[in-house]
């Protein structure tokens, strides 16, 4: 017999399953010149069904149930993780869509980077270089691969699949779905496309590695539970006589393969040099929703798997946590790249998440919870500011070439000031909101020195945040400096998103704190 399925449950993924699917379509028989109102107008119509399919759902307050041969889970934490990241998989497609501020959009797949119009021989006799037709009309403005529009929406729906995963195995393939498009837009960089390609190669290298773990440890678990449904293991856990060996190496191993895409220190290699070579558009893309994906898996797994084991693996976390912070706040200081400065501000971030997904209580996911919401937006903000920050060669990231911003454009020196204060943590911003919710969650479950090491970390991280808003304000322009970009529509609509989230979330947090806690994990 076939398995039940429940589709009013399901539907917010089959909506950005089957766009993503209708996306390629879209790539194969329309024309060029045709395909980016196309594929914008469907990423846009299909992310705003989806999100509007779920809040019918969520708004007749279903309780949390399991469906399609019980491999996925729609609850409380499923429905907030997919709503986070439909909101954040928005304003991520209206950066990737921006032609405004990179004429013809920042993501390309030819490795030339502009239209040789003419042709015949030269005047010294000398053919000039071929025509480059690959992305644009010669004698016209070029224009975007779109391409990135469907790898997009795979990666999103995979994120989906990948926190609503009720058994390992499906939810390995769903971190296959949402990692290979990220690796292939990863080296889609216009400008700076050698730096863009080693991104992209370093991540899909790192990446198959740890997906290797991750499966590793799955054969291990499988090999002790006899099953790779997560309530099987549990119950095997605390009912077999076996030996732990087995539970424990695959959760070691599994461990590793999260850590990895949650961009958990000492599992952090690949994201400074692939925040950094990334198209900004993407890396904004990755950095807000891959991180909301991960840490929806870890939250799943600890709480359901492996919550009554929590004593035996809880050690070894708090080191984890501890090194994340550590590493993400001092290696942090040293940065001279703005986005290499916020990818180990990142890494910090996810020790302070840590705290809030080892802390196996109602408090520690619902403030997780928030955290990702509060962090995916400021985010994705932050990085729409640095796209703007332009000089001849395109981004200007070097942390000198921001000095004097605020007397070029005081508007976006103040956007960026505001963003950088709440992911300091100060108050009145979603960044006091969210860590104080997490550390709550680690003091009430008693990890009081975990979160005085997450203090002293916020007040070390604090520093490079503040030394970028000196700069800004307090140091003088360079003659020759970069500009500020006006950002077009699209560019804006996702800034302007990003702030006025961070600004509700730190002054209104009582809807979604609610949010977040209003139902625990099925089983």
């Amino acid at each position: 017999m076939a398995p039940p399925i429940d589709y009013a449950a399901l539907a917010p993924l089959l909506i950005v399953l089957a766009a993503a699917c209708i996306a390629v379509l879209v790539e194969a028989f329309l024309p060029r010149h045709q395909r980016w109102p196309a594929q914008v107008t469907l990423s846009v119509v299909a992310i705003g069904a989806a999100g509007l399919a779920l809040g019918l759902y969520a708004g007749n307050g279903p309780a949390g149930i399991t469906t399609l041969a019980d491999s996925l889970a729609v609850d409380g934490p499923t429905l907030f993780l997919w709503g986070t990241l439909l909101a954040l998989g928005l304003g991520s497609i209206l950066l990737i869509a921006d032609r405004s501020v990179e004429p013809g959009g920042a993501l390309i797949a030819s490795a030339a980077s502009r239209a040789v119009v003419g042709g015949g021989a030269g005047a010294e006799g000398i053919a000039p270089p071929p025509e480059d037709r690959s992305y644009g009309t010669p004698g016209l403005a070029p224009t975007m691969q779109t391409e990135v529009f469907p790898f997009t929406l795979f990666a999103l729906a995979g994120m989906m699949a990948f926190c609503a995963a009720n058994d390992l195995l499906t939810m390995f393939v769903a971190l296959e779905v949402l990692s290979l498009p990220l690796y292939i837009m990863c080296g889609l960089a216009r400008r700076r496309r050698l730096m863009s390609q080693e991104a992209a190669v370093k991540y899909f290298l790192l990446g198959a590695f740890a997906s290797a773990f991750f499966l590793y440890g799955l054969a291990l678990i499988y090999g002790y539970a006899g099953s790779v449904r997560l309530t099987d293991i549990a119950t095997a856990a605390v009912g077999t006589a076996r030996s732990d060996a087995l539970l424990l190496g695959g959760l070691a191993l599994l461990v590793v393969g999260l850590m990895f895409k949650g961009s958990v220190g000492p599992f952090h290699t690949w994201t400074p040099d692939v925040y950094q070579g990334a198209p900004t558009p993407v890396t904004a893309f990755m950095a807000a929703c891959t991180k909301v994906a991960a840490f929806g898996a870890i939250l799943r797994v600890l709480h359901v798997a492996f919550g009554d084991t929590r004593w035996e693996w809880r050690g070894v976390l708090w080191a984890i946590a501890i090194l994340s912070m550590v590493i993400g706040a001092v290696i942090g200081l040293t940065q001279t790249d703005i986005k290499r400065m916020i990818a180990y501000s990142s890494v910090a971030h996810a020790g302070f998440l840590l705290i809030g997904a080892i802390s196996i209580t109602e408090q520690g996911v619902s403030g997780t919870l928030f955290y990702l919401l509060a962090y995916g937006f400021t985010t994705l903000a932050v990085f729409g500011v640095i796209s703007l920050v332009r000089n001849a060669d395109g981004e200007a990231t070097h942390l000198s070439q921001w000095a004097g911003l605020a007397k070029r454009s005081p508007i976006v020196a103040g956007v960026m000031t505001f963003l950088l204060l709440a992911l300091a943590g100060i108050p009145l911003t979603s960044g006091f909101t969210a860590k104080f919710a997490v550390f709550s969650a680690g003091l009430g479950d008693g990890m009081a020195p975990l979160v005085v090491i997450a203090l002293v970390a916020s007040a070390v991280a604090a520093f490079f945040y503040v030394r970028v808003i000196v700069l800004m304000y307090f140091s003088e322009p360079a003659a020759d400096g970069p500009t500020v970009t006006v950002p077009g529509a699209f560019t804006t609509a996702a800034i302007t998103l990003g702030v006025i989230v961070t600004l509700l979330l730190g002054i209104v947090p009582t809807l979604a704190l609610g949010w977040a806690g209003g139902g625990g994990f099925v089983g």
